[in-house]
């Protein structure tokens, strides 16, 4: 099962980072855009599994819209990625079986 979020990338001076609103706390880095998506696809799939294995819900997509005015009110950034970034979602009846069996 699929589910994509919307995922802001920033450009550094001399790197890329990424965040998405829905997933709070869940963030990363590279040196080019591609590579910060790697990331940030492989940051947010651990974050929602360690989140299912805690037993709490997995965040909904919500986010449909940035307003770069609250987390930039300066402007400093000047260069902006926004997409719908597609993640694989746990199989919450896998963590169960596991917790089961220990």
């Amino acid at each position: 099962m699929n589910r994509e979020y919307l995922v802001v990338y920033e450009k550094g001076a001399n790197n890329w980072s990424a965040f998405s609103p829905d997933v709070l706390g869940c963030g990363s880095l590279g040196e080019s855009l591609e590579e910060t998506r790697a990331n940030m696809r492989e940051a947010m799939e651990l974050y929602l599994i360690e989140t299912a294995k805690a037993g709490e819900p997995i965040p909904d997509a919500v986010t449909t819209k940035v307003d770069f005015n609250e987390f930039d009110p300066e402007h400093a950034t000047k260069q902006y990625f926004v997409e719908w970034l597609g993640v694989s979602l746990p199989q919450p009846h896998s963590f169960k079986e596991e917790t089961q069996a220990a």
